[in-house]
C-alpha cells in the first residue's frame, strides 16, 4: 500500500501545519486553563473547509479523502487536542448521514454541516449502555408522521455546541441491537435539551454533555436508514470514527515528542545537554518507532475506507496501537521534563491529560482487542 501524499494531501497537511501554529497552539493552554470552546477557531475552519473535508462538493464538501481528513485531525492535535476531538466529533454526524441519508436528507443537512457552519453530534452511550449497544433504553415511537423519542445520552461530544445530531434509540426493546434505530435530530426540535456538562481530567475545551429526551418531536422522514439498521450504521460510522480517534493520538503522541526532543536539546545537567544521555536518546528511539507503526496503520486504514475497503478489523488496529503510543508518549514526556513536566508551565502535561481518553472513547481499547480477535476468525 503506497502512502506516498498526493499533492492535494501534502497542501492539506502543510495548510493544516500553519493553522495549528500560528491559531490553535498559541491559545490551547488558555483553552485548557479556561474550559472555553475555541468558537473562533472552530468558525475559520468551517471557513477552511475541514468541517465537511470527506463530502462532496455538491453538498457543500471539500470533496476530499479519509487520508487528508486523518491529516486534519492529526495536525491539529498536536497542538490542541480539544480542538481536533471537536473536528473528529463532528465528522461522526455527516459520515452517516452522507453514507445512509435519502438524497432530500443529505440536500439538507451536509450543506448545513459544512459550509453553513452548524456543528454536528453522534449521540449513542447512555449511562446503561456504553460498550453494551443492546441495553440502549432511548426509545422512538411511530405516532402518525412523526416518532416521540424519550430518554437520555451521556458523554455527547459537541453536545451544548451542535445543532444537528445523529441519536440512536430503541423503535423495538423485543429485538436487541435489531430493534436499534437512528435518527437525525435538531437542537431546535420541542423536547430536545442540553443536561449535564461534564468535568473532564482532559479535552477541556470540548463541551461533553449529556442529552435529554422529553416527547422529543422528530418528524418522520429524519429516520436515518430504515427502522432496526441503526446498530449497523452506528458500528460502520465507528469504523471511520475510529480513525479519527487513532489519528487524534497519533497527533497527541507526535505534539508531546516534539516538545520532549526541544525540551532535552535545551535542559543541561552534569555539564551537557540531556538529549546526550543515552537514556534519553533510547527513550525518543522508542517514541520515534511507536508514533511511526501508529502512522502506518492510521494511514492504512484511512486508505481502505476511502476504497470502501472493509477496514472493521484495521481501524481497531489503529485505534488501539495509536492511543496506547498517545498514552506512553505523553506519559515519557512527562517523565522527561521531571518536575516541570508536572506544571502547567509546559504543555505535557495538558497532552498527559488529553491522551487518557483516547484509550476510553470510541471503544475502549479492550472493546478494540475484542473487534480485532473476532476479525481473527477465532
Amino acid at each position: 500500500m503506497d502512502f506516498t501524499l498526493t499533492r492535494e494531501q501534502q497542501l492539506v497537511r502543510k495548510m493544516m501545519q500553519s493553522f495549528t501554529e500560528n491559531e490553535v497552539k498559541p491559545i490551547a493552554a488558555e483553552t485548557d486553563r479556561t474550559c472555553q470552546y475555541p468558537r473562533e477557531n472552530i468558525e475559520k475552519l468551517f471557513g477552511l473547509g475541514v468541517m465537511g473535508m470527506c463530502v462532496p462538493k455538491e453538498y457543500g464538501g471539500a470533496g476530499a479523502d479519509e487520508l487528508a481528513s486523518a491529516i486534519v485531525t492529526e495536525e491539529l492535535a498536536k497542538g490542541c487536542a480539544s480542538t481536533s476531538d471537536i473536528v473528529a466529533g463532528h465528522c461522526l454526524c455527516y459520515e452517516p448521514i452522507l453514507d445512509h441519508g435519502t438524497e432530500a436528507q443529505k440536500r439538507k443537512y451536509l450543506p448545513m454541516l459544512t459550509k453553513g457552519g452548524v456543528l454536528g453530534g453522534f449521540a449513542i452511550t447512555e449511562p446503561n449502555a456504553g460498550s453494551d449497544a443492546s441495553k440502549t433504553q432511548t426509545m422512538a415511537v411511530l405516532e402518525g408522521d412523526h416518532y416521540v423519542m424519550n430518554g437520555a445520552k451521556c458523554f455527547i461530544t459537541n453536545g451544548s455546541e451542535a445543532g444537528v445530531f445523529v441519536v440512536f434509540a430503541m423503535t423495538d426493546p423485543a429485538k436487541g441491537t435489531k430493534g436499534i434505530s437512528a435518527f437525525i435530530v435538531e437542537s431546535s426540535f420541542p423536547g430536545f435539551s442540553v443536561g449535564k456538562h461534564e468535568a473532564k481530567m482532559g479535552l477541556h475545551g470540548v463541551m461533553t454533555t449529556e442529552l435529554v429526551f422529553t416527547d422529543c418531536i422528530v418528524p418522520k422522514e429524519n429516520l436515518l436508514g430504515k427502522e432496526g439498521k441503526g446498530f449497523g450504521i452506528a458500528m460502520q460510522t465507528l469504523d471511520g470514527g475510529r480513525i479519527g480517534i487513532a489519528a487524534q493520538s497519533l497527533g497527541i503522541a507526535e505534539g508531546a515528542m516534539n516538545e520532549a526532543m526541544n525540551y532535552t536539546k535545551s535542559r543541561v545537567q552534569f555539564g551537557k545537554p540531556i538529549s546526550k544521555f543515552q537514556n534519553t536518546q533510547f527513550t525518543m528511539a522508542d517514541m520515534a518507532v511507536r508514533i511511526e507503526s501508529a502512522r502506518l496503520l492510521t494511514y492504512q486504514a484511512a486508505v481502505m475506507k476511502s476504497q470502501g475497503i472493509r477496514c472493521t478489523k484495521e481501524a481497531a488496529m489503529a485505534k488501539l496501537a495509536a492511543s496506547e503510543t498517545a498514552m506512553w508518549v505523553t506519559t515519557k514526556a512527562v517523565q522527561m521534563f521531571g518536575g516541570y513536566g508536572y506544571t502547567n508551565d509546559y504543555p505535557v502535561e495538558r497532552m498527559m491529560r488529553d491522551a487518557k481518553i483516547t484509550e476510553i472513547y470510541e471503544g475502549t481499547s479492550e472493546v478494540q482487542r475484542i473487534v480485532i480477535s473476532a476479525n481473527l476468525g477465532l
